[in-house]
């Protein structure tokens, strides 16, 4: 056996190895618990982006928020200040969730959102995670929705 054939086959016995263990965490989590996931981040998300309402939303937020996006801050505070922008500055912002998806004690969010009814918008990936039943952690990745595409798909 050459060296390359022995690298690939260790990638693929730890590609394998990673994957059995993220399968294995998330079937810990009971179908039951993941649909409550997923309607808790719903919940969240309505309350929160749409309604603007950060005392409704923070009812699913855990004891701690940790915050990936490296403009939001960390925490209730962090959140309430979020929302307190999107009222001043956005108060028409509307979020439109396209897809959503739960692996275990994660949601996935695919998001159309706009700021205002004349902008273009933006498709936003957003992730969660829970424990117990609220929301500890989140991450985003977002991307404006242009004016041409290169193809005739659409970005939802």
């Amino acid at each position: 056996m050459t060296v390359l054939p022995r690298i690939f086959s260790g990638v693929v016995v730890a590609a394998a190895l990673a994957m059995s263990a993220s399968v294995a965490f998330a079937a810990d989590v009971s179908k039951e618990q993941e649909q409550a996931n997923l309607k808790a981040v719903l919940a969240f998300y309505e309350k929160g982006l749409n309604q603007k309402d950060a005392d409704g939303a923070i009812a699913y937020i855990g004891d701690r928020y940790i915050q990936h996006n490296p403009t939001a801050e960390d925490g209730v505070a962090g959140f309430r200040k979020f929302i307190s922008f999107l009222k001043d500055k956005f108060p028409a912002s509307h979020s439109e969730i396209k897809r959503s998806f739960v692996d275990g004690n994660h949601v996935i969010l695919h998001v159309f959102a706009k700021r205002e009814a004349s902008d273009r918008g933006r498709a936003i990936i957003d992730i969660f995670r829970l424990e117990n039943g609220k929301i500890v952690e989140h991450w985003d990745v977002a991307q404006p929705v242009p004016e041409t595409a290169a193809n005739t798909n659409t970005m939802f």
